[in-house]
């Protein structure tokens, strides 16, 4: 006769308490790997930023926007040394040397002739060394004016509202920034220099006058009137024709 075997199952049945109690230990157990996984990926979406973030900034620095919120940085903070620095005094003296010799010449009127129109050719380039001193006196003249640009706010609060305040077209290795400031619009502008920009060129009708009135004593005196002249010889025609009628 042959032997059953009695097989007596000791676990639980399906659903009671010691299933449910291994079910909650496995998801106990599976938790602490899900939260290391989004912990890694966090570290990873920080990390991300952070480099994001390093390599914006690094480019940022080498923009003329960087260039113009330092300026207003250090117009705010009064600090005449880092404002001047980055401006080139010489280059600007060099690109203003035209407007300056055109406005001196306007203001002889009827008395500009050929000798003395001569006269202001040749002695523009002498007074470059002075021009130049001239215009980094006008420069530091404008600082109060670009510190007005805002409020004084935090450096990162430039960093973000200067691009807005000014207008920067970029050309290149040259940059065309238009400066809104109180009374007037001036433009400057800006070329690279050392990993920074500088600026190279102003254009501001109100300042070239100031500079004219500085150059204008190292000029011929006004009064001399060309009798050659064509302006002179049309109004001379002019008289005459009105004495025959």
């Amino acid at each position: 006769m042959a032997r059953q075997r009695i097989v007596i199952n000791l676990d639980a049945p399906d659903g009671g308490p010691a299933s449910r109690d291994r079910a909650t230990n496995r998801n106990r157990r599976r938790w602490p790997k899900v939260l290391a996984i989004l912990f890694g990926l966090i570290l990873i979406g920080f990390a991300a930023v952070a480099v994001g973030g390093f390599f914006w900034w690094r480019h940022y620095q080498s923009t003329p926007a960087y260039t113009l919120t330092l300026m207003i940085d250090a117009a705010q903070r009064n600090d005449v040394a880092e404002f001047e620095k980055h401006f080139d005094d010489e280059q600007i003296a060099k690109n203003m040397l035209a407007s300056v010799s055109k406005k001196a010449a306007d203001r002889y009127g009827f008395a500009l002739n050929s000798s003395v129109q001569q006269k202001i050719e040749s002695v523009m380039p002498s007074l470059l060394p002075g021009l130049q001193q001239t215009i980094h006196d006008e420069v530091v003249k404008e600082m109060p004016e670009f510190a007005a640009k805002s409020e004084p706010r935090p450096f990162i609060f430039l960093v973000v509202t200067v691009p807005r305040l000014m207008k920067v077209t970029n050309e290149g290795d040259t940059a065309k920034v238009a400066v809104p400031l109180a009374d007037r619009t001036i433009e400057l502008g800006m070329n690279p220099d050392a990993g920074r920009w500088k600026v190279t060129e102003l254009q501001d009708d109100a300042m070239v006058q100031r500079v004219v009135d500085t150059v204008m004593k190292d000029l011929p005196a006004i009064g001399t009137i060309d009798p050659n002249s064509p302006l002179l010889k049309k109004s001379a025609r002019g008289k005459r024709a009105r004495r025959n009628r």
